[in-house]
């Protein structure tokens, strides 16, 4: 058969770039249709403009300690208008960078809504059809209001970056990342912020003594947070929310905040009309090549629900093309993946928690928690967490988890040795670099626990 395209993307984000950009160099004739905005969450709506977003927050923070330092220094208001409009710029810039990247690479670009037609077909919102030897479904996720009482009154993560001023109170909704990591960036903001999250423990899934010490800061930073707590009713004010909690508390808050879940982009699609299986909170199903039940058509990215981060999908993109067009069967790799939480104090892991490493084989716990210096030298009470899990029989260090200061580029260096599967004694060979928090990642001689 005769096709316009090689590769025609669904989804301009950074996992669907990279697969159109490095198909293309390749030789291979590529399309990319995008709704919205190129670059995608990550690059519009998530983890750029919230790390922006977590270096502002964290200004108070630095001025006090400058001061303690001995500096001359005053903080003054901060201008949330002017941050925004910085914000957008970069964010304008970034998509700029995007677009230009796949004209360079000679991809043809359609700023449109596509959908699929049939095995080969891409239907675009503008009317016009193409045919694709491969399509490359990359279409991502949305965040999703859930189903309690005043819903449609309640902001998503998505709002956040577009508010015309800030409140003076929010209560969020949620105990995952975003919602933690929006809790910190708001309280630093200035905002007074009410967390309630019907779990009995924040950022559930990972290793409990990290998310137990990150709670404990949160809550001595400022946040108002709520465990084993929901939305009993919701009224509307006129200068707000008249929220009552199931733990009987009531309080009057500017904005609801709900960080709930996010849900794949598969609706209204196609897919299952062309014979695409989708699981059952509609995530594309793929095998570990990302190939769909439709032979032509792949997936990757939060559509698949998988591993839903921006490098994963970048990753899964470059499997692809070696996989499709290069004739390299690359399957995507899922194991030990590093991975950094911005809430305050930051969070850093890698490999197993200790539930899930003690589930599996006995263990050695080495941990360590102290008061940083230079927080500790202006006066806070700031703690923080380096702690390893290792293997008794292999001496295999299974994870590490960092609750610091910095601990995302910490991980991502001690994610390498985890990786290349380092033992305890290969940490213990390596000289620490002092004064550092991170040196106690390896001089920790004597487990904490065993399990």
């Amino acid at each position: 058969m005769s096709f316009d395209y090689d590769l025609f993307v669904i989804g301009g984000g950074s996992g669907g770039v990279r697969a159109a950009r490095v198909a293309a160099q390749g030789g291979a004739k590529v399309a990319l249709a995008e709704e919205d905005r190129y670059g995608g969450t990550c690059v519009i709506r998530g983890c750029v403009p919230k790390k922006l977003m977590v270096f502002a927050s964290e200004y108070p923070g630095h001025i006090e300690d400058a001061q303690a330092y001995g500096w001359k220094v005053e903080a003054g208001a901060f201008d949330w208008q002017a941050f925004r409009s910085h914000l957008h710029s970069e964010l304008d810039r970034l998509e700029g960078v995007y677009r230009n990247l796949l004209k360079n690479s000679g991809v043809d670009t359609y700023d449109a809504r596509a959908t699929l037609e049939d095995a080969h077909t891409v239907k675009l919102s503008t009317g016009k059809s193409f045919t694709a030897k491969h399509i490359l479904l990359a279409t991502g996720g949305r965040p999703v209001r859930p189903d309690l009482p005043g819903p449609d009154e309640g902001l998503v993560s998505n709002d956040i970056f577009h508010l015309e001023t800030l409140p003076k109170s929010i209560l969020i909704i949620g105990g995952g990342y975003i919602a933690c990591e929006f809790a910190g960036i708001l309280n630093g903001l200035g905002v007074e912020v009410t967390q309630f999250y019907r779990g009995a423990q924040i950022l559930r899934g990972f290793d409990e003594e990290a998310r137990g010490l990150i709670a404990d800061e949160m809550i001595a930073g400022g946040i108002h947070l709520h465990l084993g707590t929901d939305i009993k009713r919701v009224e509307k004010t006129g200068d707000g929310y008249r929220v009552t909690g199931t733990n009987g508390t009531e309080h009057t808050f500017d904005k609801i905040f709900f960080a709930t879940g996010r849900r794949p982009n598969t609706d209204g699609m196609g897919l299952e009309e062309a014979g695409v299986k989708l699981g059952r909170k509609g995530e594309v199903l793929v095998d570990d090549y990302s190939q769909t039940s439709v032979p032509s058509v792949y997936a990757i990215g939060d559509v698949t629900d998988r591993v839903n981060l921006t490098p994963v999908a970048i990753r899964e993109g470059m499997a692809f093309v070696e996989t499709v067009f290069k004739g390299n069967p690359t399957p995507v790799d899922h194991d030990l993946i590093p991975t950094a939480i911005f809430t305050q104090p930051e969070f850093g892991t890698v490999g197993l928690s200790e539930e899930a490493a003690q589930e599996q084989e006995p263990i050695e716990v080495y941990a360590t928690s102290f008061k940083p210096m230079q927080q500790a030298f202006a006066g806070r009470s700031d703690r923080v967490l380096m702690k390893l899990i290792v293997s008794q029989a292999t001496r295999k260090v299974l994870g590490c988890h960092i609750v610091a200061p910095g601990a995302g580029e910490m991980i991502q260096m001690a994610g390498i040795a985890v990786k290349m599967g380092a033992t305890k004694e290969d940490f213990d060979r390596t000289v620490a670099v002092h004064p550092t928090m991170s040196e106690e990642i390896v001089t920790m001689r004597e487990p904490a626990r065993t399990g």
